[in-house]
C-alpha cells in the first residue's frame, strides 16, 4: 500500500537523521545518495519530516506513526494517507482552524499539551504570549522580501504574473509562499530576502549621514543592506569571525550596487586592539551569535534536538561581545543589540547585565513577536554609551 511504503521512507529519514546538519541542508544530500526515491517520495518525506518536528516533545509516549499522524494532521490543510490511515474521524476537519484542530487533537489524546511543543517554555521572556507562540510552530513561515520603494510596483507584479501570492506589507516589505522560486523569477540585486522582524530592527538604528558604523557580527550582511537602504552615505566597516560568509556578504554587496566599505575577519571574543585600536564608531550593530529560538519554526528540527545548556554559553558569548566592543563606540552614540531569540537569558537579562556592568544606558528595547506574523520572534534593544 503506498502509505505503508511512505511511513517506510519517513523512517528511514528519521533514523538518518541525526540534528548535526540543518534538516534543510540534510535532506538534500541524503536524497541524492539515496537516488531510489522518486519525485514523490521526497516530496512526502519532507512533509512528513517537518510535520513531526514540529510537534515537539508533545505526545512523546506515542509511537513515530502515530505523532507523525497528529502533527500532519494539524499542520496541513490538505488530506495525507497517514491521516486517513490513522485520524480517519478527523480526517473530514482537515480544512478547521487550529485553534480547532487543537481542541479536537486534545479531546482525542488527554495527555496532549500544548506547552510541550516548545520544550524549553520556562527560558521564554515574560512578554511573550505562550499559548499563541507555541500554536505558531504548526504554520510555516512566510518567506519575507525588502525592496526598493520605487521597485515595489513593478517586483510586485513580476511576481502576480508568476501566479505566486503577494501580500504587500510596507512599499518595501513584500510577503510571500514559503518556498518561492524567486531566482527564477526576479532578477539578482532587485530583492533582499530579509525576515520581516529583522527588517523592523531597521528602526532602531538611526544613522546620520558621513556616521562610522560596524556592523561586529555581520555574516551575510544582512543588517549592513539594510542600514545601507536607510542612510546610503555611511562609512562601513563588516566584520566575522568567518572569512566563508564574509565572501558571501562580498556577492550581496556586489549585486546591492555597495562598493565603498571596510572588511576585517575578527575574533571578537579575543581583544583586538592592536587592529583596532584607532577605530572609532558613530554606531555599532551587535546581531549577536545565539541559540536562534525565535526562528525555529524555519527549523523545527531545533524543538528536538537543542541542548538547553547552551542557552547559559551564548549568553556568555554575548556579554563577552559587548564588553569588548563597546571601547570602540564615541560617547553619546548608539550601539544596537539584536538577537533572533525568544529567550530572556539572552535578551532582557543580558541588557540588564550590560546596562549594569558597562558604560550603556538602555534607550529602547522590543521583543519583536514575530509569531503574530507568521515570521521570527527577534529581540532589540538600542543603547547609548554613556
Amino acid at each position: 500500500m503506498r502509505v505503508e511504503h511512505q511511513i517506510r521512507a519517513f523512517e528511514q529519514v528519521l533514523q538518518n537523521y541525526d540534528g548535526n546538519l540543518p534538516l534543510h541542508r540534510f535532506l538534500p544530500a541524503y536524497f541524492k545518495q539515496n537516488k531510489q526515491m522518486g519525485s514523490s517520495d521526497r516530496r512526502w518525506a519532507t512533509r512528513h519530516l517537518y510535520s513531526f518536528f514540529r510537534l515537539g516533545k508533545a505526545l512523546s509516549p506515542l509511537t513515530n506513526e502515530e505523532r507523525l499522524s497528529v502533527a500532519d494532521f494539524l499542520c496541513h490543510d490538505t488530506l495525507s494517507l497517514i491521516v486517513e490511515k490513522n485520524l480517519p474521524d478527523l480526517s473530514e476537519k482537515i480544512t478547521a482552524a487550529l485553534t480547532e484542530k487543537l481542541k479536537l487533537i486534545s479531546a482525542k489524546y488527554p495527555d496532549f499539551k500544548l506547552e510541550e511543543v516548545y520544550p524549553f517554555n520556562s527560558h521564554l521572556s515574560e512578554s511573550i504570549d505562550k499559548a499563541e507562540f507555541y500554536k505558531s510552530f504548526f504554520v510555516q513561515p512566510d518567506l519575507f522580501i525588502r525592496v526598493s520603494a520605487e521597485n515595489a510596483s513593478s517586483v510586485t507584479a513580476k511576481l502576480k504574473a508568476e501566479n505566486v501570492e503577494v501580500n504587500v506589507i510596507s512599499d518595501t516589505t513584500l510577503a510571500l509562499p514559503n518556498g518561492t522560486k524567486l531566482e527564477t523569477i526576479l532578477s539578482e540585486g532587485s530583492y533582499q530576502v530579509q525576515d520581516l522582524s529583522s527588517q523592523h530592527t531597521g528602526s532602531y538604528f538611526k544613522p546620520n549621514k558621513w556616521d562610522k558604523w560596524w556592523d561586529c557580527c555581520a555574516a551575510s550582511g544582512g543588517k549592513s543592506l539594510l542600514l545601507h537602504s536607510l542612510e546610503p552615505v555611511v562609512e562601513l566597516l563588516v566584520s566575522d569571525l568567518r572569512e566563508s560568509v564574509l565572501m558571501n556578504l562580498d556577492e550581496r554587496f556586489r549585486l546591492a550596487g555597495i562598493k565603498k566599505y571596510h572588511k576585517k575577519e575578527l575574533d571578537l571574543l579575543q581583544n583586538n586592539e592592536q587592529i583596532l585600536h584607532h577605530y572609532q564608531f558613530d554606531g555599532i550593530i551587535l546581531d549577536a551569535p545565539c541559540t536562534g529560538s525565535g526562528t525555529w519554526g524555519r527549523t523545527p528540527e531545533m524543538l528536538t534536538f537543542f541542548e538547553e545548556r547552551k542557552i547559559n554559553q551564548f549568553s556568555v558569548i554575548q556579554k563577552t561581545i559587548v564588553q569588548n566592543v563597546v571601547k570602540y563606540l564615541k560617547p553619546g552614540k548608539p550601539l544596537i543589540y539584536i538577537t533572533c531569540s525568544a529567550f530572556a537569558a539572552e535578551n532582557e537579562e543580558v541588557i540588564k547585565h550590560i546596562t549594569t556592568n558597562l558604560p550603556l544606558e538602555l534607550e529602547s528595547m522590543e521583543l519583536i513577536k514575530g509569531y503574530t506574523e507568521n515570521a521570527d520572534t527577534m529581540f532589540v534593544a538600542r543603547l547609548i554609551k554613556t
